[in-house]
């Protein structure tokens, strides 16, 4: 209900989406990738939730604008960098997971490097969606390629963080770009039974919650000579704003 207009009103000439949720809160399933493409999506990332639905396995292997982290073992289906056009401009988006206090996976900063040697040339505009759960792995994350990539947008702890900045080499840079989702939670779960379990400490379901709907996220400017962000702006949107036009 408000990425089209988002898009309409800022120009956008890309949306990339983090998807690994869509699915009631765990997972992305084929209706769920197909509602954020008709929303405007143009890539959706994703993350250790990614699997959590079974059809993954096969969407992945089937549609390139669905990404999971590169950093995942060669055996798993999909991959990790979207090549697409943004209004006739190469760009190259990737998805790359942390490892602190996250599932196992290869060494981030080294799979970095040689996803931007198989980007080469193909794309002066690069988008990376670093999903971790540490902080300092993030930032360090981003010192490590500043310079080297456009944009680097943090996901997984579904809370935004107010260090959206540009760093000295001119990469676009945000710790966590924010929850899309039901706000009157506790990061999209109704907040009772989150209460009950901190509570209990007994392991009792989530449901996602659904009051106080955003989306969260950054607008990134970007300049497509030399591949450096001039720009970069927080923006949370009410879903309310879609319904009465503000």
């Amino acid at each position: 209900r408000v990425l089209p207009g988002l898009k309409r009103d800022s120009g956008a000439a890309l949306a990339v989406v983090n998807g690994e949720n869509a699915a009631g809160g765990a997972g992305i399933t084929r209706d769920t990738a197909a509602e954020l493409f008709a929303a405007g999506a143009d890539v959706v990332t994703t993350g250790n939730h990614v699997w959590d639905k079974r059809e993954a396995l096969s969407l992945l292997a089937q549609d390139p604008r669905i990404l999971r982290p590169l950093n995942y073992p060669d055996p798993c289906p999909g991959g990790g960098i979207a090549l697409v056009s943004a209004g006739g401009v190469p760009v190259a988006v990737v998805n790359v997971m942390g490892r602190v206090f996250m599932p196992l996976v290869d060494d981030p900063f080294r799979s970095m490097d040689r996803a931007l040697d198989e980007i080469g040339a193909r794309a002066s505009v690069v988008l990376v969606d670093v999903h971790a759960e540490a902080t300092s792995e993030k930032m360090a994350l981003g010192w490590y390629l500043d310079g080297r990539v456009t944009a680097i947008a943090g996901t997984h702890t579904h809370v935004a963080t107010p260090d959206a900045r540009i760093l000295p080499g001119g990469t676009a840079y945000i710790t966590d770009a924010g929850m899309t989702g039901p706000h009157d939670s506790v990061i999209g779960v109704r907040k009772e039974q989150v209460l009950e379990r901190f509570l209990s400490q007994r392991p009792l379901p989530y449901e996602t919650a659904e009051n106080d709907v955003r989306l969260s996220g950054v607008l990134i400017d970007v300049d497509e000579r030399t591949g450096r962000a001039t720009a970069i702006e927080r923006v949370e949107v009410p879903e309310r704003a879609a319904e009465t036009g503000r």
